[in-house]
């Protein structure tokens, strides 16, 4: 049962026939379209070549390169494992392997990675600037300087390497060193507008701003959208007093950026200080942008560190009063040292703050809690850009502004004679294969989870059709046909009144049960979408209780549920190989918030059809939401190699 298209299926025999001719030419394509940044196309190339030569290391290679460019760091990892266990002396795989790793910021296993790529390429520059830039992650700072060296002692022009070197120095803090590299870059590269940026950076640590301006300036003439130099800018102008201009610089790089934090924290100080309105707002986008420009929580945070401060000195007077000789210590003032800490912290912020060149991550525990979306498993419709909306079209489908929801459940449809629609073709199935047989190939029969827009006309002169036939029999097959048309048309309670004769005529129908319980769980779904009841009846997937009220409904809708779950439970108990029962369960199941059944039952679908994308997806979703990030990404990066390319996007919000 594999996933294919008729026109993939046709291409694949043709592949078959002449496999040893056109195995470097599917190969030579993918590596084309990943020049060009087709990712997804490239995967589908790679793949072809995978199922016909998995003993190839080079697909697995490329492969995993493309998933890289898509943020899919560990289904690229897991490609990777694969080209080295095919062929251990793969200096190329470990290179990417330890890249992928250093994504994932396992920067050990990147290190791990780089030296094994060392030891069989020791010649490679970019391996010594990578591992380099690892050991800066790991605060090996010195270790960082040593690999620059050994980069700069094979090219001595890398000016990447003279780059990284003069960040880690500025990181030691021998700032004046850090210059002489970034002095050499600009000599080698003279219109590398990131060399005056950095040697910008640099200068202000020596409060030398004018020169510091002057960098900035001539990385702005270079590099006009730069929005972290016009950021920088006014840092230096906001120093001198220039307010006005350190306003514009900040409203530049607003424009140019409107998803950088640092901006809107100086503006607002800008104008605060300029008693101007406004400022407020600007510290409040800040901390919506970034919780460290949050000052209120950092005002929290420094009165609970007093408090701390104050419980133990109280806790150490306890344990002296208790000591022998009775004599009390002299009074302290502990809260109110403490207290006149905490409000030069907060106070002293706005101070600080100017003197950041980049925006500073949010902590671990802000990502997790970012992560752990509650409402992950119903849809997910967050603008992730603030600027409008525009259409992504250079192949890094991770960064479309995608809904995120659950794959939804599979039905039995069909296609009009003589259609080419064969995105309708999902999988194929032997149950509707053998109901076409005895239908004649007329209607043709599919399972999908497309939609059935444009249709209608289509499907309800089939109702008519099976009308006239069951005038000549009134049989399960022929009720059956006519139950699934009723579905298609959307008159579902028709298409139950068919579907339970055909079960009354023939308990062995198995499609017929399956059938029912999609058409019962139309009408759930069409109740649920409903005004009046769409606060008790929607799935939130939050931990709260619903209002007494309500419970009448709910158990209601849940009682409707389960005679759902009866319909797939029977389809299952007839047919057992009917990964879709398991699938459609399981989409149940999630709605009731029976995550263990669901995964059970999607287990199962995956292990009946190892090609089912949507399953995947749907588990890995549910993984997430499970909080297990590892798991999650892998079901959704196989998801995302079999074509559901929306999985990417939800790699990289949730689990990256």
């Amino acid at each position: 049962m594999k996933k294919v298209g008729l026109i993939l299926v046709m291409a694949l025999f043709a592949f078959a026939a002449e496999a040893q001719l056109n195995i470097n030419h599917y190969i030579r394509v993918g590596r084309t379209r990943i020049s060009i940044g087709n990712y997804v196309g490239a995967i589908e190339y790679f793949n072809i070549v995978i199922k016909f030569k998995p003993y190839l290391p080079e697909p697995y290679f490329f492969r995993g390169v493309a998933k890289q460019e898509l943020e899919d760091f560990r289904g690229a990892i897991l490609d990777y494992d694969k080209a080295i266990e095919i062929k251990p002396f793969y200096p190329e795989a470990y290179i990417q392997r330890g890249s992928a790793w250093h994504q994932l910021r396992d920067f050990n296993r990147a290190i791990s990675d780089y030296n094994k790529a060392l030891e069989l390429d020791p010649r490679n520059e970019a391996v010594f600037i990578n591992r380099g830039i690892a050991k800066i992650s790991l605060k090996n700072v010195a270790g960082a300087i040593e690999d620059y060296n050994k980069a700069l002692e094979i090219n001595p022009n890398s000016t990447n390497a003279l780059m990284c070197r003069s960040n880690a120095r500025i990181i030691q803090g021998d700032v004046r060193a850090a210059i002489q590299d970034l002095n050499s870059v600009i000599i080698i590269r003279p219109h590398f507008a990131g060399a005056y940026l950095n040697r910008g950076l640099a200068r202000f640590e020596l409060n030398d701003y004018a020169a510091a301006l002057r960098d900035y300036d001539q990385c702005i003439k270079l590099d006009p959208e730069n929005a972290l130099a016009f950021n920088n800018r006014g840092i230096v102008k906001h120093k001198l007093e220039d307010y006005q201009g350190a306003i514009m610089d900040y409203d530049m790089a607003i424009r140019l950026d409107p998803s950088m934090a640092n901006p809107y924290f100086n503006r607002a100080m800008a104008k605060e200080i300029l008693g101007r309105p406004g400022y407020e707002s600007d510290y409040q986008i800040a901390a919506d942008l970034n919780p460290q420009y949050d000052l209120n929580r950092r005002m929290l945070d420094a009165e609970q560190l007093a408090r701390n401060q104050q419980q133990q000195q109280q806790q150490q007077q306890q344990q002296q009063q208790t000591q022998p000789g009775g004599q009390q210590p002299p009074a302290q003032q502990p809260t109110a040292q403490a207290n006149q800490a905490a409000s030069q912290n907060a106070a002293g912020q706005k101070q600080e703050e100017t003197a950041v060149a980049q925006d500073t991550p949010p902590s671990r525990e802000e990502e997790l809690r970012r992560r752990r979306r509650l409402n992950l498993l119903v849809a997910d419709n967050r603008n992730l850009p603030r600027e409008e909306e525009q259409e992504v079209d250079n192949g890094l489908v991770q960064n479309r502004n995608i809904i995120i929801d659950l794959q939804p459940i599979f039905i039995i449809s069909a296609f009009e004679k003589n259609s080419v629609d064969y995105d309708r073709l999902q999988y194929y199935n032997l149950a509707i294969d053998s109901l076409n047989k005895e239908n004649n190939y007329n209607p043709l029969l599919t399972i999908t989870n497309k939609t059935n827009e444009g249709y209608h006309d289509v499907f309800a002169n089939f109702v008519l059709f099976f009308n006239e036939k069951l005038k000549i029999a009134e049989n399960s097959h022929n009720l059956l046909n006519r139950g699934i048309f009723n579905y298609l048309v959307g008159e579902y309670n028709l298409a139950i009144s068919d579907f339970n004769r055909a079960v009354e005529l023939d308990r062995a129908n198995s499609l017929a049960f399956f059938s029912r319980g999609n058409s019962r769980f139309k009408i759930i779904e069409h109740i649920e979408s409903l005004p009046d009841h769409s606060n008790q009846l929607t799935l939130a997937l939050q931990k709260k209780n619903q209002n007494q009220q309500t419970e009448p409904q709910v158990q209601q809708m849940t009682s409707d549920y389960d005679r759902v779950l009866e319909d797939y439970g029977v389809t299952l108990l007839l047919n057992p190989r009917f990964f879709f029962g398991y699938y459609n369960r399981a989409y149940i199941n999630l709605r009731l918030k029976k995550f263990e059944s669901a995964v059970a039952d999607l287990n199962k679908a995956i292990e009946l059809e190892p090609e089912f994308a949507e399953a995947y997806y749907n588990r890995g979703l549910t993984k997430i939401f499970l909080d297990d990030l590892e798991g999650g990404a892998l079901d959704l990066s196989r998801a995302g190699e079999l074509g559901l390319v929306d999985a990417y996007n939800i790699i990289k919000r949730y689990c990256n």
